[in-house]
């Protein structure tokens, strides 16, 4: 078998519906995890608003979140390299609250 036939079967074709072509903005990531899965909130945080909601939610096994940190990273160190570092300031803390909270 010749490579470039075992290259073809290799490929994925990947469908995008128009609503996800579109995107989402997000601002601030919560990363939660259990033994077996990383939860990743995407929110959109508007200055002066006192209210936030999740736009997107991602579930990811342990092996891919170590695949994408990697994937992430490359992709980090290959912008920076074109366009400059990349700045980042430590935004002020932010109260989280996830809804109303049980009382004792």
């Amino acid at each position: 078998m010749s490579d470039k036939k075992t290259n073809k079967e290799k490929q994925l074709n990947i469908a995008i519906d128009e609503n996800i072509a579109d995107g989402i903005y997000s601002n601030l990531a919560i990363i939660n995890h259990s033994t077996s899965e990383f939860i990743v909130d995407f929110i959109t945080v508007m200055p002066g608003a006192p209210k936030a909601r999740v736009k997107a939610r991602v579930i990811l096994t342990p092996e891919h979140v170590k695949r994408f940190n990697k994937a992430l990273g490359e992709n980090i160190q290959r912008f920076e390299k074109v366009n400059g570092n990349i700045e980042t300031n430590e935004p002020p803390p932010i109260p989280l609250n996830f809804g109303p909270a049980g009382e004792a």
